[in-house]
């Protein structure tokens, strides 16, 4: 039987394709939606893919809208996927007048707290389920993948690679919560997602991961110096640190004057393509 993929949207753009699909997930107990953009050299050969995870409040559309990828990606030959960043719908369970949990703010991990533990596991789903159903559907070349991401999904970025570093050869992060058992706005949502026990959450840490061994060859991260959020809540220096000491090396861009936008991510978007093509270049 063929599996069930909704088409939402199709638009060409910069001689590609850019949709927006849906499917039935059965991880995440609900239906997902997520994009995908797919270069004009796909037509020809498998592309690389390069993941692409939003921060707290997203979905798929923000990056999609406002993120300025398909130029380069076009160019450069690869497929972008930006999946949501949480499980929607009804009978979700929501916090609606909290922007900094629930929906929209799955923080990419498997919850294990009751009522979440059904529906919000977001790192099963970005690490396992999503790119099975990207490499039955679309002409992309799985053994070639990178993976980047904003704030929330920085923080999901770095930790995803840190844990799977055999499949992806490269990663970087626009603002990443470098550290979030500690920063302010998701160590609430880790407490309600994963419980009381902090040393279960180091697994969802990446400065706690390199703490703990996990190794990858090399981060890319840029940070605006403006950025409201910057000391309460990303703290890049920590990540710093823990490379430093890891032997990890570690690009960290302090952009000056800028802040938490897409304004800052589509200034640097070109950079990240960039970076990640050389490194998905090679076929070997």
């Amino acid at each position: 039987m063929p599996e069930q993929m909704k088409h939402i949207s199709i638009a060409k753009s910069h001689g590609g394709v850019q949709g927006v699909y849906a499917h039935t997930s059965e991880v995440c107990a609900c239906e997902m939606t997520f994009a995908v953009f797919v270069p004009p050299q796909a037509r020809e050969t498998p592309c690389p893919v390069l993941w692409y995870l939003s921060g707290l409040t997203c979905t798929h559309a923000n990056v999609m809208d406002k993120g300025e990828y398909r130029r380069l990606a076009a160019e450069l030959g690869l497929i972008i996927v930006c999946p949501d960043t949480s499980p929607r719908g009804a009978g979700i369970p929501d916090e609606k007048d909290n922007w900094q949990f629930g929906c929209g703010a799955g923080f990419y991990v498997d919850a294990t707290q009751t009522p979440y533990a059904r529906n919000y596991r977001m790192y099963s789903y970005v690490a396992e389920e999503l790119p099975a159903l990207i490499a039955r559907q679309f002409p992309a070349d799985m053994t070639r993948q990178a993976i980047f991401g904003h704030s929330m999904g920085g923080h999901g970025a770095l930790t995803i690679a840190l844990k799977n570093p055999q499949r992806f050869r490269s990663c970087s992060a626009f603002a990443p919560i470098v550290q979030p058992s500690t920063a302010g706005w998701s160590r609430p949502a880790f407490e309600k997602y994963l419980g009381n026990d902090e040393a279960l959450w180091r697994g969802y840490d990446a400065t706690a991961l390199i703490e703990d061994g996990c190794r990858f060859p090399e981060f890319l991260v840029d940070q605006g110096t403006t950025d409201g959020f910057l000391n309460d809540g990303l703290k890049p220096w920590l990540f710093e640190a823990a490379c430093a000491k890891a032997g990890i090396p570690l690009t960290l861009r302090m952009q000056d004057g800028y802040d938490h936008s897409y304004f800052f991510i589509s200034t640097f978007m070109d950079d990240h393509l960039k970076w990640h093509g050389q490194r998905l270049s090679s076929r070997a």
